[in-house]
């Protein structure tokens, strides 16, 4: 399947909303087609571009977040060992 939609390209990529604008600006004359294309197109675009832009901030948050709990258990196991050290410390001045 081909990736346009008439004369816009990367259409498929869009919301359905912005498909069916495409598909109902090919049924325009095309004076007004020809008038209404590059907007269009800088929707399309400007669209994708933001999808793109919201996984990658998802796919950062989701690394953030394994990151905080592998800096959380870290934090645990050298609370853990700090205790056991001060243990060991006042068993032996003792």
């Amino acid at each position: 399947m081909p990736n346009t939609i008439g004369t816009f390209s990367k259409v498929e990529e869009s919301p359905t909303e912005i498909q069916q604008l495409a598909v109902a600006l090919q049924d325009l004359p095309l004076e007004f087609r020809d008038t209404i294309a590059p907007a269009m197109q800088k929707v399309i675009n400007s669209s994708i571009r933001r999808r793109r832009i919201l996984s990658m901030v998802q796919e950062a948050l989701a690394q953030l977040r394994l990151d905080m709990k592998y800096l959380i258990f870290d934090l645990e196991a050298t609370r853990r060992e700090r205790d056991t050290f001060r243990d060991q410390l006042e068993e032996e001045s003792s």
